[in-house]
């Protein structure tokens, strides 16, 4: 396999489980998206990011969402908004995403491995 990783590799990947806490719309974003602000328990606390997630969630949906993110990537600006991790999600033939979550309630800031 071309893009093979060893295991140290995946290990610098940081993902972990955050609760959804707030959602806006963010029409300064040049596809369709949400501002979107994520609880990641003590350790991390409260971490935004932008999704382009509009075809498949509304905003009301998303709050108290459970969902896996990368926490240690660089913030990134996008237009006006400076995000801070990224949503993790499977994506359909027509870039439509659907989030990765834990199929239980855990605790904020569980690190997924």
């Amino acid at each position: 396999m071309e893009n093979e990783l060893t295991w140290s590799d995946f290990e610098k990947v940081e993902m972990r489980i955050g609760t959804i806490i707030e959602v806006n719309d963010f029409p300064e974003a040049r596809n369709p998206a949400y501002k979107i602000y994520i609880d990641f328990g003590k350790e991390l606390g409260v971490k935004k990011t932008s999704a382009q997630i509009t075809q498949k969630y509304n905003k009301e949906e998303l709050i108290g969402k459970q969902v896996v993110a990368v926490v240690n990537f660089p913030r990134k600006q996008i237009g006006t908004f400076m995000s801070e991790c990224l949503l993790l999600g499977s994506i359909g033939e027509n870039k439509e995403v659907v989030l990765l979550s834990s199929d239980k309630p855990v605790e904020n800031g569980w690190r997924v491995g």
